[in-house]
């Protein structure tokens, strides 16, 4: 990385850099965020800190490091409100079982406002169709604020 975008090592999380995505014609965009990864039961999980600076990006580690640390309760908190959200009536606990594990979690985004968004994605591709994505959002205390599907 350049000196104008530093790498960010976290001793918990791991490393981050800044985003980019090079097109098929060579030009290359740079994202207003950067990207790590957490590896989690076999599977690596996407992790995404806004900021258009390293200071503004580490400045979200903290938040991103407490929801980490709670992932399991924090993730089936989540696919039950997707499955709540979208659901006629009350969902049955099977149902529930069900969608906590064909909504697997691909991404945790860490917003300058202090939302995290957990990005979801249906491994049976029976919950939603392909393209679109549900993603919970937490507010400041954990909780479940509101759900969309995504594209």
């Amino acid at each position: 990385m350049s000196d104008e975008h530093p790498i960010i090592d976290d001793a918990e999380l791991g490393t981050f850099t800044r985003a980019t995505t090079e097109l098929t014609d060579g030009t290359v965009l740079t994202h207003d965020w950067y990207g790590g990864s957490l590896v989690r039961d076999d599977s690596s999980i996407e992790l995404m800190l806004e900021g258009t600076s390293a200071e503004e990006s580490r400045a979200r580690l903290p938040r991103l490091r407490a929801v980490v640390a709670d992932i399991d309760s924090i993730q089936r908190r989540a696919s039950d409100a997707v499955v709540t959200a979208f659901s006629q009536g009350d969902p049955e606990p099977f149902e529930l079982d069900e969608a906590a594990s064909d909504l697997a979690l691909e991404a945790i985004e860490a917003s300058a406002d202090g939302t995290i968004v957990l990005h979801l994605t249906d491994t049976c591709g029976t919950h939603f169709p392909d393209g679109y994505w549900p993603a919970a959002h937490l507010g400041d205390d954990d909780t479940i604020t509101h759900v969309t599907v995504e594209s």
